[in-house]
C-alpha cells in the first residue's frame, strides 16, 4: 500500500511538473461553479454546496497550491 501511494505522489507530481498552470485554472473554475451555484434556485443539495461555499474554498486551496508548486519547480 505504502509503495502505491509513493508512486500515486510521483505520478501526479510529475503530471504536474509539466502543465503548471493546471491547478490553477481548475481552481478558478470551481470557483466559477460556486457562483453558478449561488444562482440556481434553492434545492437541497444545490442549497447545501451554496450556502457553505465549499466549491468557492476548495478551488481557492487547489489555486494557491497550483502557484506554490508552480513556483517550487
Amino acid at each position: 500500500m505504502e509503495a502505491f501511494l509513493i508512486e500515486l505522489l510521483n505520478r501526479a507530481s510529475e503530471f504536474i511538473a509539466h502543465r503548471k498552470g493546471l491547478p490553477v485554472l481548475v481552481g478558478v473554475g470551481l470557483i466559477a461553479i460556486n457562483l453558478l451555484l449561488n444562482l440556481l434556485p434553492a434545492w437541497s443539495v444545490v442549497a447545501w454546496l451554496a450556502r457553505t461555499n465549499l466549491f468557492l474554498h476548495v478551488g481557492l486551496i487547489v489555486s494557491l497550491l497550483g502557484i506554490l508548486i508552480g513556483d517550487a519547480v
